[in-house]
């Protein structure tokens, strides 16, 4: 009994010994594996950062960003001042004015014949390129303006001149007459990463210096002739445009132009020009006024998959010739309708859009070198680059009674009039063939073809007037849809005029 009890009180001392043992230890052993558990965690990337804080940024670039409103003048009607205002919109709405048998107020009780009145355009945005006062923004937003304001944050107005404005990339330059102004920051776009915050300042409908954030959802999106556009999720609407797109750095990588939606306001796809090819726009605008590219005279599309290996390109790549333009520098230079252009001094022409990039960003007078891929060899011909006139818009005419009658016969196939192009309207076009659609019904305007419109050819077949048009459709298989190369302003597309449905 005695023995037993000394057993159990031995092993009660050893369990007390061991368990002050494991307390006085267990510190530094849960020490030690926190240890090895953070080296193990600061070893993995983290993936998430967290939220970004914007106001740092708001405060820094906040004071560049500027409002635009533009007015235009618009001078009244004589007939105006001949009765009041109500009974004006009265005979407009539903008879049109001037109406000659209206009886006319005396002289005396006349207001001012053809009075001068200024009218708001718009709201827009703009920032602040240089301390001496040149401000970007879109040309949309000073199109067609009589006057353009600029508002500063600190309330301060001032009228813009305009320096120049570019359609065909939408960037604007405007010059205030102020010192001392907090310029931006220009960033790198090559350094603009899909995924990244980016934020945007602008006044949209209006509502000036209102911060919108998101993150870069795409870079390269070709929605233009000459710009890849950025595309984000940042809140953008009308008001917006004009506006800076600008990253975590506080440094602006675009300018805010465009949104996708189908109601007119923002539905979660926004477009921003890339900093780097508007400040090149803005250099030239601001050396003369004007931009000058490059041009070759030809019109291309995309190389379809199927065509590819047909043909024996092997995959889909460069840009397919549908037309030379006669005299231009790509007829003088050997380039032929069903080339493929491949490369471009050596850039290599992955999509139809490169071309044109790469062209119009090479100066006039140039001597290049363009590959293109012929009946299963690739050539390289040397081509002397020519400059793309500025775009202008054209003037639509009414059609000619004898036009009309000469186009009688396509009207009753394909729902067409037709009219030959004056030699203005060549010039307008920039253009030295095809027929100018004066109305479109049946077929052809469910083919979606409308009035101004001009046809360059059919089926192929290069139209020169109305009588060649006629040629080519009576020419033309009924039973298939009729292939015709269409120029709509500036742009040029092919669509099929199915006469059976």
């Amino acid at each position: 009994m005695k023995k037993s009890i000394t057993v159990s009180t031995t092993a009660a001392l050893a369990a007390s010994v061991l368990s002050v043992w494991l307390l006085a230890a267990w510190p530094q052993a849960a020490q030690a594996q926190a240890v090895q558990t953070q080296a193990a965690q600061s070893s993995e990337p983290r993936l998430v950062r967290g939220l970004p804080d914007f106001t740092d940024l708001v405060e820094q670039v906040g004071p560049s960003v500027v409002n635009i409103r533009t007015v235009e003048r618009v001078r009244s009607g004589s007939f105006e001042g001949s009765m009041d205002e109500e009974a004006q919109e009265f005979f407009r709405r539903f008879f049109g004015v001037p109406l000659p048998d209206m009886p006319r107020q005396s002289p005396r009780q006349s207001r001012p014949q053809g009075t001068e009145r200024e009218v708001p355009r718009g709201v827009g945005s703009g920032f602040v390129l240089s301390a001496d006062g040149y401000v970007m923004t879109n040309a949309h937003v000073v199109d067609g303006a009589d006057e353009v304001i600029v508002t500063l944050t600190d309330k301060r107005e001032f009228k813009a001149r305009i320096i120049g404005a570019d359609k065909r990339t939408d960037v604007a330059v405007v010059k205030i007459e102020a010192t001392g102004l907090p310029a931006v920051r220009i960033g790198d776009i090559n350094r603009l990463r899909v995924g990244e915050w980016v934020m945007a300042i602008g006044s949209p409908f209006g509502l000036d210096n209102t911060v919108t954030a998101g993150i870069v959802s795409a870079k390269q999106r070709d929605t233009g002739d000459y710009l890849p556009f950025i595309q984000t999720d940042v809140a953008v609407n009308p008001g917006n445009s004009g506006g800076p797109l600008i990253n975590m750095r506080g440094e602006v990588v675009g300018i805010n132009s465009q949104i996708y939606s189908r109601s007119g306001g923002f539905m979660g796809i926004s477009f921003a020009i890339p900093i780097d090819e508007a400040i090149q726009v803005s250099d030239q605008l601001r050396t003369s006024g004007r931009v000058t590219r490059g041009r070759i005279g030809v019109q291309i599309a995309e190389v379809t998959r199927e065509v590819a290996e047909s043909i024996g390109l092997g995959k889909a790549q460069g840009a397919l010739v549908r037309n030379v333009e006669a005299g231009a520098p790509a007829d003088k230079a050997g380039v032929e309708a069903g080339d493929i252009i491949t490369r471009f001094d050596g850039h290599a022409i992955d999509k139809a859009s490169d071309l044109p990039r790469l062209v119009g960003g090479t100066k006039p007078g140039t001597r290049s070198v363009v590959t293109v891929f012929r009946r299963g060899k690739n050539r390289d011909l040397s081509i002397t680059i020519a400059e793309l006139e500025p775009s202008e818009r054209s003037a639509a005419r009414k059609p000619a009674a004898q036009d009309a009658e000469a186009s009688k016969a396509t009207a009753q196939v394909l729902g067409l009039t037709v009219s030959e192009l004056t030699d203005v309207q060549k010039k307008e076009l920039k253009t030295k063939r095809g027929v100018r659609v004066d109305a479109a019904t049946g077929a052809g305007g469910r083919a979606g073809l409308r009035e101004g419109d001009v046809i360059l050819s059919v089926s192929n077949t290069e139209i020169a007037n109305v009588r060649e048009f006629e040629a080519a459709i009576a020419k033309a298989d009924r039973s298939r849809a009729i292939n015709m190369l269409v120029q709509r302003g500036e742009l040029v597309q092919f669509i099929l005029v199915r006469p059976g449905r």
